[in-house]
C-alpha cells in the first residue's frame, strides 16, 4: 500500500480539513429544536460477555424503505443532477463514531490504524497555515505524539476508509451507503431544507452545527468550538440523528462518481471513496459543504484531523 498524499483531490480542499476534540474557552453547549424520534436500536445487551459488551456500539436509528431525490440543482456541480433513489430498509448510528467507542474496538482487537502502520496523519497547522503530514498524529492522538488526548465522547478523527470498514465489521455493521447517508440526513424525506436542521446554520446566536466562522488565518469559533465537539451537543434532527452536517466528514461506503447524466468531468478510480457531511474545518465550498447533498471524496488510505465515520446495518423489517 503506498502512502497517501496529504491531499488527494482538488476539489476537497475544506473536506481534507478538520480535527479533534480541543474545545475553545468559550463553550456553547447548542441544541436544536426537539425533533420527532424514529424507531431505534440499542447494541447494548446486559447477558453479553464483557467482549460483546466491549461492542457497544451505541442507539441507532430505524430508516424503513422508501424514495426520495437525491442531489441539488442549487448546489455545487457535483451534486447534479438531481435522481430518484429507492431505499431499502436500514439502521445508521445516531451519532458518528466516538473516540471511546473506537477505542473499545482497538483494545478488543489490537487492530492499527493506517495512521500507525504510515506514522503520520494529516493536520492543519492554524499557525503555518499550512497541511501537514504530522508525526506521531493518530486516532489517539489527534495532534501528534506531543499533544493532548482527544476526548472519549468526541467523534474519533484520524481514521481512514481501511479503518472505518474494519470497525463496521468488527461491530457487526458497514458503512452507509452515499444514498443512505443523504436519506438519513434529509430525515427520509423529500425535504428541501438545505441542512439536516433546517435552512439556516445560526439564528439569534445559537448555532445548529459544528462549523467553521471568519477566514481561514482567523477563525472565530462562535458557535463554541474551534475543533470537534461532542458528538450530539447541538442537538438532532427531525429523525433523531447527530451531526448530520459538521464536525467531521464521514466516510460511505460507495467509490467517488459523478451521478448519472452530470456532465461533470471525472476520472473513475475505485480507490476514492465517498465522504459526507462536511467538517468544523474551514471549506473552500463553505456552507455547500456540510448541506444534506453537499459531497466530496478521498482516497481510502488517507486519514485527516477532521475526518470520521458512522455505521449502518441492513434492516430486516417483518410483513
Amino acid at each position: 500500500m503506498s502512502k497517501p498524499t496529504l491531499i488527494i483531490l482538488l476539489f476537497i480542499l475544506a473536506a481534507c480539513s478538520g480535527n479533534k476534540s480541543q474545545k475553545t474557552a468559550k463553550t456553547k453547549n447548542a441544541e436544536a429544536g426537539a425533533p420527532v424520534q424514529k424507531e431505534s436500536v440499542s447494541t447494548d445487551n446486559q447477558n453479553h460477555s464483557k467482549k460483546e459488551q466491549a461492542k457497544n456500539t451505541g442507539e441507532m436509528i430505524l430508516f424503513e424503505a422508501g424514495s426520495f431525490f437525491m442531489g441539488s440543482e442549487t448546489g455545487l456541480p457535483n451534486e447534479k443532477p438531481v435522481h430518484e433513489k429507492k431505499i431499502e430498509p436500514f439502521y445508521i448510528d445516531k451519532t458518528p463514531v466516538t473516540v471511546e467507542q473506537f477505542s473499545a474496538f482497538v483494545e478488543a482487537t489490537g487492530f492499527k490504524t493506517d495512521a500507525e502502520k504510515f506514522g503520520d496523519s494529516g493536520v492543519f497547522d492554524l499557525e503555518k497555515q499550512a497541511w501537514e503530514l504530522l508525526p506521531g498524529a493518530m486516532w489517539s492522538k489527534p495532534f501528534g505524539s506531543s499533544g493532548p488526548e482527544p476526548d472519549k465522547n468526541h467523534p474519533v478523527t484520524h481514521v481512514s476508509w481501511n479503518d472505518a470498514a474494519a470497525y463496521a465489521e468488527w461491530a457487526g455493521k458497514r458503512l452507509p451507503t452515499e444514498a443512505e447517508w443523504e436519506y438519513a440526513a434529509r430525515s427520509g424525506k423529500n425535504s428541501g431544507e438545505k441542512f439536516s436542521w433546517g435552512n439556516e446554520v445560526s439564528a439569534n446566536g445559537r448555532y445548529f452545527a459544528n462549523t467553521w466562522q471568519g477566514e481561514i488565518n482567523a477563525p472565530q469559533a462562535n458557535d463554541g468550538y474551534l475543533f470537534t465537539s461532542p458528538v450530539g451537543v447541538f442537538g438532532e434532527n427531525e429523525a433523531g440523528l447527530t451531526d448530520m452536517g459538521g464536525n467531521v466528514w464521514q466516510w460511505c461506503a460507495d467509490v467517488y462518481k459523478p451521478y448519472p447524466g452530470s456532465s461533470e468531468p471525472h476520472r473513475a478510480d475505485q480507490n476514492v471513496k465517498v465522504i459526507r457531511g462536511g467538517s468544523f474545518f474551514f471549506d473552500q465550498n463553505g456552507e455547500d459543504s456540510f448541506s444534506v447533498s453537499g459531497r466530496s471524496g478521498n482516497s481510502k488510505e488517507t486519514s485527516l484531523f477532521n475526518t470520521g465515520f458512522r455505521c449502518a446495518k441492513n434492516a430486516k423489517i417483518a410483513n
